[in-house]
């Protein structure tokens, strides 16, 4: 991967993208869950959001990893990277939930639509899958949540890093 586009670093340039989509994807997902009026509306659209972000997370920790090299080491340089390579399993989550969730959402409206075989509709499949999609749901959430909060700590930690001596020089 190119360390540096156009004579700019490509690190900030990827995590102001994985800075903004990532908490998107995450609220989006927060939103399908709680809402069933946007859940219909948005369709797959929280799973494509989840696979960006999924997508940006190593594109991030590898352009950074380039940067590091150009930036010399630091310790606030070091936890943010530590707290860069913690993200993938909160985004892969995200992404998995996000497609379980939309996926036994669509077999639990089936199970309980009245046009469908009378196989498919009875009671106890229906409350087997309202309850799996609940399970799902509270999953998607606390994914959700625990992303958006990885990405804040991270981004912290970055402005820390990329801040810290800046207006500390005498006037």
């Amino acid at each position: 991967m190119p360390s540096e586009i156009f004579g700019l670093p490509l690190h900030p340039l990827i995590v102001h993208a994985t800075a903004v989509l990532v908490p998107l994807a995450a609220l989006l997902v927060i939103g399908v869950v709680a809402s069933p009026r946007l859940r219909a509306w948005a369709g797959p659209l929280p799973m494509a959001l989840s696979l960006v972000a999924l997508i940006l997370t190593p594109l991030s920790t590898s352009s950074g990893e380039n940067l590091e090299h150009q930036v010399g080491e630091s310790s606030l340089v070091e936890k943010h990277a530590e707290l860069g390579d913690q993200l993938l399993p909160f985004t892969i989550a995200l992404f998995v939930l996000s497609v379980a969730f939309w996926w036994v959402d669509r077999r639990r409206t089936a199970a309980t639509d009245v046009s469908t075989p009378a196989h498919t509709s009875d009671a106890g499949t229906a409350s087997r899958m309202r309850t799996l999609t609940i399970v799902v749901g509270v999953l998607a959430l606390v994914a959700a949540v625990g992303t958006s909060v990885q990405v804040a700590r991270i981004g912290h930690s970055g402005a820390k890093a990329a801040w810290s001596d800046t207006g500390s020089a005498s006037g």
